[in-house]
Order: C-alpha cells, then sequence, then structure tokens
C-alpha cells in the first residue's frame, strides 16, 4: 500500500545525503565551482573594484605632498598699450608758444619666477609621512574589502546549493503526499478511514505545497544574490567544501592571529598614525619658513619707445608667523582631539575582531555537531516512518500518525541540510574573522591584485595627468 511512499522517501534521503557528503548540492561534472565564483567575485566585484580605485587614489597624496620639496616655477606675461599726452604753456618754457607732447608706448614683458622650500619647520616632512600611513591604511581597509567580498560570494554560493535541496525536499514532500493523499481516499472507499483522515491529508498537502512556493521564493532571493555578489547567474553549482584546513588550531591561535593580522586593526593603527602626523603638520604653521626666490623678467617700452630692459635677482626670504588669529592653535588643539579619537577606535576595533572570531569559531563548532546531530535524527525519522507505516497497515497507527512522521522527516531532512550549509559558511567567517581570507589562501585562479605596483609608479612622478592605465 505504501510502496510509492517509501521509493520516493528513499529517493529524498539520498539526495540529502549527497548534499551532507561535500557540503553542497551535487551538481554535473562540469559544474561551476566555489573556487571558480570566488576567483569572479574577486576580479570583477564592483565593491572591490571600488575600492581598489580609492587606493590608488590615495596613492597620489604622497606625490602631493613630496611636492613641498621641489620648486615651484610661475610663468607670467603681459602686453598693452599707452598714451601720453602732456602740454607745456608759453610762459613756463622758453618758447613763445604753446607745446603739447603725445607719447604712444607698447609696453610688454615676460618674466619666471622660481620659489624653493629650504626648511619648513617639518611641515612636508610630516606631510610625506602622513601621506604613507593613508597609503597603507588602504591598502588594509581593501584587503578588508577583499574579505568581506569573498565571505559574501561563498555565503550566497552555499544560500543557493540550500535552497535548492530545501525545495528538492519539499517538491518531493508534495509528490510524497499526494500519494499518501490518493491512498487516503481509496482507503476511504472502502471504509478502511473516515472523511477526517482524508480531510487530515488534504490539509497536509496544501501546507507542502505552500512550503514549497516559500521555498522556491528563497530560492530566486539566493540566486539574485549570487548575481549580486558573484557577477553571474549559478548555473549547475558543484559541491562547497569547508576550509577547515586553513583555521587555526584553537580559539586562543584564532583570536592572537585575528589581533595581529586583522586588516581592519592595522587600518586602524595606520589611522592613529595619520592623525598624529597631522598634529605636526598644523604645528608647523606656527614656525619659520626659509626658502629662496629667484625671478628673471624682460620688459619692452616701459619709458619711452623701444626701450628694453632686463633683470634678473635671486633672494632669500624668512616667514616668521607672529599671530593670526588664533587659528592654527585652534586647528592644533582640533588635530590632538581627532588623534586621541583614532586611538580609542583601535580599541573598538580590536573588540569587534574578538567578538567576530569568538561568534565565527561557536558557530562552527555548532554547526558541525549540528550535523551530527541532524544525521541521527534524519536516520531515527526514516525508520519511524517505516515503522508507522507498516503499523498504519494493520490498524495501530492512523492516518495522522503517519503524516506527521512523514513532517518530521522531512524536518530532519532540511536540518541536515542547513547545518551542512552552516558549517561551510561559518568555516569561512573563522578564515575572514582572523584575517587570513584572501585569494592567496584560497589558491583562487585569479590574477592577484597588487596595490604597491600603482604606488610605485606614482609615488615619485614629477609631471604629467595620465594615469598609468591609460586615462
Amino acid at each position: 500500500m505504501y510502496k510509492s511512499d517509501e521509493k520516493t522517501s528513499r529517493f529524498g534521503l539520498s539526495a540529502v545525503f549527497a548534499l551532507a557528503l561535500a557540503g553542497g548540492w551535487v551538481g554535473p561534472v562540469s559544474a561551476q565551482t566555489m573556487e571558480a565564483a570566488l576567483a569572479r567575485a574577486y576580479s570583477a566585484n564592483p565593491t572591490l573594484n571600488a575600492q581598489r580605485a580609492s587606493v590608488r587614489a590615495t596613492d597620489e597624496n604622497v606625490p602631493q605632498a613630496k611636492a613641498g620639496y621641489r620648486p615651484r616655477i610661475t610663468a607670467s606675461a603681459d602686453i598693452g598699450a599707452s598714451i601720453t599726452e602732456s602740454g607745456i604753456p608759453a610762459f613756463a618754457s622758453t618758447s613763445p608758444v604753446h607745446t603739447n607732447n603725445v607719447s604712444r608706448l607698447g609696453p610688454r614683458g615676460a618674466g619666471v619666477q622660481i620659489d624653493q622650500n629650504i626648511f619648513d619647520s617639518g611641515r612636508t616632512r610630516s606631510a610625506v609621512g602622513q601621506s604613507e600611513s593613508q597609503v597603507l591604511g588602504a591598502r588594509a581597509t581593501l584587503r578588508n574589502t577583499e574579505q568581506n567580498v569573498l565571505l559574501d560570494a561563498a555565503t550566497s554560493y552555499m544560500n543557493v546549493l540550500r535552497d535548492t535541496a530545501i525545495l528538492n525536499l519539499n517538491r518531493n514532500n508534495v509528490e510524497v503526499l499526494e500519494e499518501q493523499l490518493r491512498q487516503t481516499r481509496d482507503r476511504f472507499q472502502v471504509g478502511e478511514v473516515t472523511r477526517t483522515d482524508v480531510a487530515q491529508a488534504e490539509a497536509r498537502l496544501s501546507s507542502a505545497r505552500s512550503q514549497a512556493i516559500l521555498a522556491e521564493s528563497n530560492l530566486k532571493t539566493s540566486v539574485a544574490r549570487f548575481r549580486q555578489n558573484v557577477g553571474t547567474e549559478p548555473r549547475s553549482l558543484a559541491p562547497g567544501r569547508p576550509v577547515e584546513r586553513l583555521l587555526p588550531k584553537s580559539l586562543p591561535a584564532a583570536l592572537n592571529q585575528a589581533l595581529s593580522n586583522h586588516p581592519a586593526i592595522i587600518a586602524s593603527l595606520h589611522g592613529v598614525d595619520a592623525a598624529e602626523l597631522q598634529v605636526k603638520v598644523t604645528e608647523a604653521d606656527l614656525y619659520p619658513v626659509v626658502g629662496v626666490r629667484g625671478v628673471v623678467q624682460q620688459r619692452y617700452d616701459t619709458q619711452f619707445s623701444g626701450d628694453n630692459r632686463f633683470s634678473a635677482s635671486i633672494v632669500g626670504t624668512l616667514t616668521i608667523p607672529i599671530y593670526e588669529g588664533g587659528q592654527v592653535y585652534a586647528r592644533t588643539r582640533q588635530a590632538k582631539e581627532t588623534a586621541g579619537q583614532r586611538r580609542i577606535e583601535v580599541d573598538t576595533q580590536r573588540d569587534t575582531v574578538r567578538a567576530a572570531v569568538v561568534s565565527a569559531w561557536g558557530g562552527h563548532e555548532a554547526a558541525k555537531a549540528q550535523i551530527v546531530a541532524a544525521q541521527a535524527q534524519v536516520e531515527a525519522a526514516s525508520t519511524a516512518l517505516s515503522g508507522v507505516r507498516e503499523e498504519a497497515k494493520v490498524g495501530q497507527r492512523t492516518t495522522l500518525d503517519v503524516l506527521n512522521a512523514q513532517q518530521e522527516l522531512v524536518s530532519a531532512r532540511s536540518s541536515l541540510v542547513v547545518a551542512q550549509r552552516d558549517r561551510v559558511v561559518a568555516s569561512y567567517a573563522v578564515l575572514s574573522a582572523v584575517g587570513k581570507l584572501s585569494a592567496q589562501s584560497l589558491k583562487l585562479k585569479a590574477e592577484v591584485y597588487d596595490a604597491r605596483q600603482h604606488y610605485e609608479q606614482v609615488q615619485g612622478k614629477l609631471w604629467g595627468t595620465q594615469t598609468p592605465d591609460g586615462r
């Protein structure tokens, strides 16, 4: 009487264990792999590419700061026309008549001025150090963004696998309950069960169909997230596997690694360096500045038509601030408070990282334990369902007992799917929490982005508006 049910149940159970075998829904040989999805996200994710562009923009702070060591050269030119008319009355001169003089000139000239900083009380040196700290901080922020992107991509990958498996389980459950309802109606026709049994089977089938619709909606959402994080539609995803071989051996070891190497903490520390150097940059405005100025000029028609004048000078300059209304003092105090804020933020970031490590580690350990429990639950629920069905044949169990046992088996299978997904995602979360989730550690087949390359191309560049990539 229940042969069709048992066949479908065995099929569903084998599908779940195929998922459990490697932590993902098994696809064909040519399926898209987790590593391929992560490699694509690493290369093409717009959030990550935007952060890379931000690092390149930050690199340009270094040549801007180094400009304080270099001369500033300006050229100027002017041209004009002037008319001067003067009159001398007869009584004011030896001439018996009134005399008028008209002078028409075309004054023009050109010049070059060069200003060279000699000593600026350490302002340029501090500005260069600050810009270099900003570059290092931007690189650490990029590493943290890379981690977040890879973790999001791995999570999206496993969510698609999970929701695909759950959808298949729910569809399989609908097929089982449809067969259960058909058999219950047949038994009702011969008087073995009541109308209540039929109604219970119908209600359970309606509920299963509703769950299948919900599972399909969840899968569509996960597919959309996958497209957002990876950049392609998921097609025949291969099993996803945890990265436990890359994880620290214990929680204390994980905490030590995270507090020493996590890019978010490193970025905060560079932020402190940059803020402290900003104090020195601001204070330098209170101290003397020594420089040299050279000027070369050529002028024509300055006093009378046809004359020319060449001049050249070199002058040492000393500028000593006396009082600027208190603005520099206020900016210095402000910079000191900002530096204090950055130091506090380092402690906050350490606490955040520590909490993330403990949470991810606990989630990973819990997921492994849940897999064991879920596997035992599936085996027990499968055995119970077989027993309830056999007992129902001889009238010792009701239709409701069979329906409940079937529902428990579906729930157990779903729990196993979720636990498998959680184990994979949690392993990536631990790797991210300790600061080791990267294309290099995962050995992804993608060209590794080297932020130092652009820095080396621009940090000593003297002129030119074209970027190294030709824009």
